[in-house]
């Protein structure tokens, strides 16, 4: 037989609306009564009926998150630390993949905003425009996007490139290249323009490559173009793209880090899983997701300006060295 919500009135010895206030409207109840009742609940194993408390509250008890791609780790982990924190709070998450494409994420946007009472959008890939357009539709909080009047949670991703550019400087490297990602995300701008400002501060010369597809094979195609260019190390815009490099470097013959150096960006899990464990800049992504979830639940209407930025870390593995003296010799 399914726990109702009067048994549980039973069991704490309180009044039917005294178990539904707890659930509803907890600050209206005693919080000796209040954990009376949620004890009782616990021992039962009731669960309340979502649908109900939102008819009295006007809350759903879901928040969803939408990602440009479900499949790349970095975003696995940022959801994860988005439903941590709304495991947390006893709220759902819905989940969107908006397939790299802006037209797709503004879809995904509008068909939630109903059934939520805010909306995680990461590294969202839409323009000005179109982002303010579904402003109001549902309260919105970006990860790592920049949007003026929007509240966002940053990953400092110019300083994580200032971190590469200088190990690598310090390993004897002047000439490096980096892979750019997709041309509308904003840590990518972020990473150019900390590229650019730590190259010439670390007399390295930076050969920019890209745009390319942020996977595996994005990698792989990069890989020809930079070794074509003369470079003795690549920085890549995320893991997978590096993981991709190692892949196509090994192909070719070319030994890592012995005649190359190699650095990725995130630290998913597969990172320290490669032949050569990679170093990489450590983004907190389930950190990012979690302080994202906290902004919709202390703001539900978050309308003015909030940016909560977060630190990048330089973690040093095996895929980078000192350049070969001869290499050195021969610069």
């Amino acid at each position: 037989m399914a726990v109702t919500i009067h048994h549980v009135a039973r069991v704490a010895e309180v009044s039917v609306s005294t178990v539904s206030r707890a659930f509803t409207v907890p600050d209206m109840v005693h919080p000796q009564t209040r954990r009376k009742v949620l004890r009782a609940a616990e021992e039962l194993g009731y669960q309340p009926n979502r649908a109900a408390r939102g008819l009295v509250t006007g809350r759903t008890g879901n928040i969803g998150v939408v990602v440009p791609d479900v499949a790349n780790p970095f975003f696995s982990a940022v959801l994860k630390g988005c439903a941590a924190r709304a495991r947390g709070a006893q709220h759902v998450v819905f989940l969107a993949d908006a397939a790299e494409d802006p037209r797709v994420e503004a879809e995904m946007v509008g068909a939630m905003a109903k059934q939520v009472d805010g909306i995680v959008l990461c590294s969202p890939r839409e323009n000005s425009a179109e982002l303010h357009r579904v402003v109001g539709t549902s309260p919105l909080v970006l990860v790592n996007r920049v949007e003026g009047g929007l509240p966002a949670v940053l990953m400092d991703s110019a300083d994580g490139v200032r971190q590469a550019v200088e190990h690598l400087a310090a390993l004897g490297h002047r000439r490096i290249a980096y892979l750019s990602g997709p041309a509308a995300s904003w840590a990518g701008a972020e990473r150019l323009g900390g590229l650019r400002a730590a190259a010439p501060a670390c007399d390295v010369e930076a050969v920019e490559l890209g745009p390319f597809p942020p996977t595996f094979q994005g990698g792989i195609q990069a890989t020809d173009l930079a070794l074509a260019r003369g470079v003795t190390a690549v920085l890549a815009f995320n893991d997978l793209m590096a993981i991709g490099v190692l892949n196509r470097l090994a192909a070719r013959g070319v030994s890592v880090p012995g005649q190359m150096s190699v650095i990725g960006f995130d630290d998913i899990e597969m990172a320290s899983m490669t032949t050569e464990p990679l170093t990489t800049v450590q983004m907190p992504m389930e950190a990012a997701g979690r302080a994202a979830v906290d902004m919709l639940l202390d703001d539900p209407q978050p309308t003015t300006e909030q940016q909560r930025w977060l630190p990048t870390q330089l973690i040093v593995r095996s895929t980078t060295a000192p350049l070969p003296a001869a290499s050195v010799a021969t610069r």
